[in-house]
């Protein structure tokens, strides 16, 4: 019988990208809406501390081991601008919104290097002194204007030079290849092999 992980996430992207490269018989990932699991409270300083928090919540309200990320973009101009505050950037009003702000802000500025990053976090049980912790970069640019159909979040607007695209341009294959989550979910799960969760 599989180990039940939940997955500390109601975003349905990064859910399937998690399952996409985590995924392996031994253990099944359940999102935390199956199990009721209300979101937590973000309000650490840090991607580690949030997904720290968010991990400890699921494991908390389940009893089971689970997995959380926090992630974003940081703007080099902007002193790591939005970083923590990606996803509420714009007040809460998504993803668009969003977006629309950053193109606003970053208006007449020539320094536009930015990177995404990700922090994941598994946790064996809500009082875990030792999560383990994993982290993501994917280095690009904040474009000029939005360009592709797929992924979410500032995928649109991320320039990456050495594939001379935008993240929203690239398919599924190769963006769970290359992108910040990837690194980090590859990250962990060779923490996770070493540590005997999974085979």
């Amino acid at each position: 019988m599989p180990t039940i992980v939940v997955l500390a996430t109601s975003n349905a992207g990064k859910l399937s990208e998690i399952q996409r490269i985590v995924g392996n018989s031994e253990v099944e990932f359940v999102p935390q809406s199956q199990l009721k699991v209300p979101d937590a409270i973000e309000d650490g300083l840090s991607f580690v501390e949030n997904a720290i928090i968010k991990a400890r919540n699921a494991c908390h309200h389940t009893n089971l081991p689970a997995i959380a990320d926090d992630s974003g973009l940081e703007v080099a101009a902007l002193r790591g601008a939005p970083g923590i505050y990606s996803s509420r950037y714009a007040d809460g009003a998504g993803d668009l919104a969003n977006n629309e702000k950053l193109l606003q802000v970053m208006e007449g500025r020539h320094d536009r290097a930015a990177r995404f990053v990700c922090v994941m976090v598994y946790m064996h049980h809500a009082e875990d002194p030792t999560p383990l912790i994993s982290y993501g970069f994917w280095e690009g640019q904040v474009a000029n204007r939005p360009a592709g159909e797929n992924g979410f979040g500032y995928d649109p607007l991320f320039y990456v030079p050495e594939l001379n695209c935008h993240s929203a341009e690239l398919d599924s294959a190769v963006k769970n290849r290359v992108s910040h989550r990837a690194k980090a979910l590859a990250n962990l799960k060779a923490q996770l092999e070493q540590h005997k969760i999974l085979t």
